[in-house]
């Protein structure tokens, strides 16, 4: 396989709870609740959901004293970094660092004077709190809306350095900066010109993508070109469905790049006439089965054996499409044994599962009752 070429950018380091940000940490995945803050029980249960599917950091909005009693609780009962996301009132930001909350959120655009920043970040000093200065083309600050007239890169970059520079000039150094744009071009280029600037890690995103499937697409297009050049040390996939297919996409997103990686990387064919079996209800069928499993493991799900042999001699586990009977490839050798195509999905479960207890004993599962073998 081809070495990887990436670089990453040389960045200073932070700490969101217990999650390292910079300095050549692995590339955390974020999301962000999308139930009411005052619904703790909601929001608990969104969290942990969010959390199983190997979120490293949680955002939560945190639009009112209201939301910001409700965050106490919700820090309570919940083991996860959080985030809060503060906008206009200064002064939420300093309730929610008395109840333990792992990061700050400030919009430039609207957090308004200095003294209101000074006084943010007096408290995330005393109570060693990292700040994300995060910079949105949809909220300019009014003036850089006049002067450019619309929102540029140049015009995002120097909304966030107001605010690098200030936090210099109070000699505060834990922070992260975004710089998001809903246009792919426009983040991008943001992101690239302020990593020219600045030291300090960035938080990656495309804001407001969109559905599902179009906001995937474009986060993978944007958030894939940065990180495929070095930027980029935490990210966020935004999308208008269940934050828990931000975790999914993120992880995808990382894994394609071969930066980091977490469950089964599947290498499917689109399928064809020549396919032996259903490949596509295959994969389908084991997604949902192995969505447990968080050890990096590659499997290959070829129909025919016109590419089947040459994937899977380069995965950790392989099926290879012929009549009736397909072959099966571990660690890129032959074995003997062929799976019978109306049991496929049982028999390779039951093999990535075996195959997890072998490299992973302390987390042993019984699979003998999984399909036939």
């Amino acid at each position: 396989m081809i070495e990887n070429p990436i670089k990453r950018r040389q960045s200073t380091r932070i700490m969101v709870g217990n999650v390292p940000i910079g300095d050549g940490a692995p590339i955390s995945v974020q999301s962000m609740t999308n139930t009411l803050t005052t619904d703790v029980e909601a929001t608990v249960a969104q969290i942990k959901a969010l959390e199983s599917v190997g979120a490293d950091i949680v955002r939560v909005s945190v639009p009112t004293m209201d939301a910001a009693e409700a965050f106490k609780l919700i820090k309570q009962q919940t083991n996860i970094p959080l985030v809060a996301d503060i906008h206009f009132d200064y002064r939420i930001a300093l309730k929610v660092a008395e109840y333990g909350v792992d990061c700050l959120r400030i919009n430039p655009g609207n957090i308004g004077r200095e003294d209101r920043v000074r006084a943010v970040v007096d408290a995330a000093r005393e109570r060693n709190i990292p700040i994300r200065i995060g910079v949105n083309g949809g909220s300019l600050e009014r003036d850089l809306q006049e002067k450019y007239g619309e929102p540029t890169p140049e015009a995002l970059v120097e909304s966030a350095m107001r605010h690098v520079d200030y936090l210099d000039k109070l000699n505060f150094d834990q922070f992260k900066v975004s710089v998001k744009a809903s246009d792919v071009f426009l983040a991008v280029d943001a992101y690239r010109l302020l990593a020219k600037k600045i030291d300090q890690p960035l938080h990656l995103g495309i804001t407001e993508a969109g559905g599902a499937r179009a906001g995937a697409v474009k986060s993978a297009i944007g958030l894939g070109m940065l990180l495929a050049e070095g930027i980029g040390d935490t990210l966020r996939v935004s999308l208008a469905a269940d934050p828990v297919e931000e975790i999914k996409v993120g992880f995808d997103i990382l894994k394609s790049l071969r930066i980091r990686s977490r469950g089964i990387n599947f290498i499917a064919c689109p399928s064809c006439s020549r396919q032996e079996f259903d490949v596509i209800g295959t994969v389908n069928e084991l997604e949902q089965r192995l969505e447990d499993v968080v050890t990096p493991m590659d499997v290959s799900v070829i129909g025919c054996v016109v590419n089947g042999p040459g994937e899977a001699q380069v995965s950790d586990i392989g099926v290879a499409g012929g009549h009736k009977r397909s072959g099966f490839y571990e660690d890129g050798e032959r074995q003997k044994e062929r799976f019978d195509n109306d049991h496929l999905v049982d028999q390779l479960e039951s093999r990535i599962r075996a195959r997890l207890n072998r490299e992973l004993p302390e987390h042993r599962i019984d699979v003998t009752e999984i399909g036939d073998s």
